[in-house]
């Protein structure tokens, strides 16, 4: 392929494609019109002799070619906006820009609405957008720059992931007040370890595991509960609690938040459980970007006071 005369513009066009596979998605994230990105495919699928793109639904999939390309590419822009940011200001004012997070719904309910309110009164051309924790591999969707940082409890990750600490996390169960089984039992006291037991119980798990850190806690002292729902999301394990006789082992900064019209109590757990740490993680190549760096204090700004009570 001859590159004399190449328009870099096209690989812009080219990431924002892979990144939201879909024409109109892709010309919003990089500020062009849908016939322009449409356009300029058409360019691309020219020079590089490939579809690229094949229509399926409302989607656009990439073909083999266009995946073996995703990744030089993404990071050749990631190199050149590196070379040109390096000692840029950041003006959140006239700032426009995307910033996409990844982490479980506590983040919904505790960050993202004074995130919004700070950010909407200082840099009002900056979006926002969360991503469920289920959405996987933290590793890749950094990699491929689909989130700008991750949300999460303690990670095995490679030394290209920098991270850091937004609270630490120590668990409470919370059950439905007027709960018959804790007749006696004030909240705030501790649970009996048997009838914890066999109480039970649910668990937020994103994959369907039935098994977590309460779990390893007990077994280290030869017990198990009796785990008998999962779900996804802090709050739907809530509402579950609130309507039943089911208990669920949360972090304390979830109870903290739980509407108190949902007539919760929290308890103690009979077992010592670790306190995670919640961190969170970007890619390295991030590390000086000035909007990055900003978009990271804001997000640690908001979570201090609860790193404070925790």
């Amino acid at each position: 392929m001859n590159l004399n005369g190449f328009d870099l513009n096209l690989l812009r066009v080219f990431d924002a494609l892979m990144r939201e596979r879909s024409v109109t998605r892709a010309g919003e994230r990089i500020g062009l019109s849908q016939p322009a990105v449409s356009a300029a495919l058409n360019r691309l699928r020219h020079l590089v002799g490939d579809q690229l793109f094949v229509r399926r639904g409302n989607d656009m999939v990439p073909t083999p070619r266009a995946e073996d390309l995703s990744t030089p590419v993404r990071c050749a822009l990631a190199e050149i906006e590196k070379a040109f940011v390096g000692g840029a200001r950041f003006d959140p004012a006239t700032a426009e820009r995307t910033f996409t997070f990844m982490g479980a719904d506590y983040f919904s309910m505790r960050l993202m609405p004074e995130l919004a309110r700070r950010i909407s009164a200082v840099a009002p051309g900056i979006i926002l957008r969360l991503l469920d924790s289920a959405r996987g591999d933290v590793d890749r969707l950094l990699q491929e720059d689909l989130i700008d940082a991750a949300l999460e409890r303690p990670l095995q990750v490679p030394d290209w992931i920098s991270s850091a600490l937004l609270f630490t996390s120590p668990f409470v169960v919370i059950a439905a007040k007027g709960n018959p089984r804790l007749d006696g039992i004030a909240p705030g006291e501790t649970i009996p370890l048997d009838l914890y037991c066999a109480m039970p119980q649910a668990i937020r798990s994103i994959d369907g595991s039935l098994n977590g850190f309460v779990d390893s806690a007990l077994a280290g002292i030869g017990r198990r509960r009796r785990v008998v729902l999962a779900l996804p999301h802090f709050h739907g394990i809530a509402l579950s609690v609130a309507a039943s006789g089911l208990i669920a082992a949360v972090p304390k900064q979830v109870a903290d938040i739980l509407p108190i019209g949902l007539g919760l109590a929290i308890y103690q757990a009979p077992v010592a459980m670790p306190e995670p740490d919640v961190r969170m993680y970007w890619h390295s190549r991030h590390d000086d970007d000035p909007g990055h760096r900003w978009i990271r204090a804001e997000i640690q700004a908001v979570l201090q006071p609860v790193q404070a009570r925790s």
